[in-house]
């Protein structure tokens, strides 16, 4: 057994991890980085990013098909959905090594490819090493979720990890879960040629804004992708190759691929948590403001602290620790400023409270602020005028804002900063967008706030017809 003592361990090498290793070691902290499977993580290796690449191939099919409103024939789109993967890995590679051993090495930190477990509240043993260190981080993500569903363990089916393997094209994709997962991977297959059926036990994108999440949803029913809703699945089973999903209201789908998307869970199994100090909750590891487990020099971050699953949380989470662990500052983690976005088409964004949470916590305080796509003239040249913006304000800040449409992931960066830094409305309509670009969507709600107070106050008015009179 070789044994290590360091400043920092980072277990897991995902978003959240590599960020801590690489400040702290950048800084002159002796790091030691576990993992055990991929560099990267889940989200280089098997979610954001080539989700994002298989979206963008379905994205490029479904242009071809759709070029007449623009003076462009249409054409019927050849899909050779192998070298769309072929797309997605490269895209991978390409990225890959932003996130590899000897780029992390070469920052100084000690990389260690083996899974690691908690041998005493200081000690984790990994591989034939045996590392004590002054402080951890525990970083090791999460995985899907896969259900009990009798007659699973009879049929194929795929996950997240998984389903970016498949090369050859599925005939009928069944998709269990209405999530950003499975509505996402929905899209990308039916516009790459497959026939699809989504099967969500309760309401479909059921998370986000119920109008914004309606019309992600009849854009998709639009396009051919079948979802069924209230369709909890109580049986999968083989009918002669085919891939049957049956309900407990005695429906059934046949399909001939099935992907499961459904939720995921905090990635503890391996840690034995219990002989470091540290407990669990139901969604990953009990954490305070600070991200602090029970043992306070064990710091747990990213999906594995049991809140928002989104990379950029962890990546967030790691400046956190760094002001925290590195240089002993009094550093908290947040979330009304953190954003997360669906990328379908229309794509769906949100930052802070809905309308709904807004009206409930707020209640009469709460103004809404709207502006529509059809409105912006950008939009309108390009004939993507489906969407809207809403911000919900109180007390002339905004509390939330909820983005459906053309962009909407990189409209909604502008209100995190907004919440962040607790901006009013004023000085999100002072700046001045260019002409004509989608962005100027996010100073014309601003404007929209403003107009009943400059438009309809009586008041102004009156001020107004003052001046004019009697000012020279």
């Amino acid at each position: 057994m070789q044994e290590l003592k360091t400043d920092i361990l980072v277990i897991g090498a995902g978003s959240g991890g590599l960020s801590v290793a690489a400040g702290a070691s950048q800084m002159g902290t002796d790091v030691v980085l576990l993992e055990g499977h991929k560099m990267g993580g889940d989200c280089l290796n098997f979610g954001c990013v080539p989700s994002k690449a298989l979206i963008a191939s379905g994205k490029a099919a479904y242009a071809q098909a759709h070029t007449s409103a623009y003076g462009v024939a249409d054409v019927a789109p050849q899909v050779d959905y192998a070298a769309a993967k072929d797309h997605v890995h490269d895209v991978i590679a390409q990225i890959e090594p932003m996130d590899s051993q000897e780029r992390f090495e070469g920052f100084g930190v000690k990389v260690i490819r083996e899974y690691g477990s908690f041998i005493s509240p200081t000690q984790v043993q990994a591989g034939d090493h045996l590392i004590t260190a002054r402080r951890v981080v525990v970083a090791t993500g999460s995985s899907p979720l896969v259900p009990p569903l009798p007659g699973l363990d009879q049929v194929t089916y795929f996950t997240n990890e998984t389903i970016f393997d498949l090369r050859d094209k599925p005939e009928h994709l069944l998709i269990i879960g209405g999530g950003p997962i499975g509505m996402e991977m929905a899209q990308a297959h039916i516009r790459l040629g497959c026939k699809v059926t989504v099967i969500e036990g309760l309401k479909a994108l059921g998370k986000d804004d119920p109008e914004a999440a309606t019309l992600v949803l009849d854009s998709l029913k639009a396009e051919g992708v079948a979802i069924h809703e209230n369709a909890m699945v109580a049986q999968i089973r083989d009918n002669a190759g085919a891939i049957e999903v049956v309900t407990e209201n005695g429906e059934i789908y046949a399909g001939s691929h099935l992907l499961l998307a459904v939720g995921r869970k905090a990635n503890v199994d391996r840690l034995n948590l219990e002989a470091a100090g540290i407990e669990r909750t139901r969604t990953g590891i009990k954490v305070d403001d600070k991200l602090r487990t029970t043992n306070r020099k064990v710091y747990a971050i990213g999906d594995v602290a049991g809140g928002l699953q989104f990379t950029h949380v962890a990546g967030y989470h790691a400046g956190v620790i760094i002001r925290s662990a590195l240089f002993g500052l009094p550093s908290k983690a947040k979330t009304a400023h953190i954003p997360w976005a669906t990328y379908t088409d229309p794509e769906l964004a949100q930052v802070g409270l809905s309308e709904a949470q807004a009206r409930a916590q707020h209640g009469d305080a709460v103004e809404i602020a709207r502006f529509d796509y059809h409105h912006n003239d950008r939009a309108i040249s390009e004939r993507k005028t489906k969407g809207f913006i809403k911000v919900m304000v109180v007390k002339g800040r905004p509390v939330g804002a909820t983005i459906v449409g053309h962009q909407a992931g990189e409209l909604i960066n502008l209100w995190s900063l907004a919440l962040a830094n607790n901006l009013k409305m004023g000085q999100i309509a002072a700046m001045v967008s260019p002409y004509p670009t989608i962005g100027e969507l996010n100073k014309r709600v601003a404007g929209a706030y403003f107009t009943p107070r400059l438009f309809e106050n009586q008041t102004v008015k009156k001020v107004v017809r003052f001046v004019q009179r009697w000012i020279p």
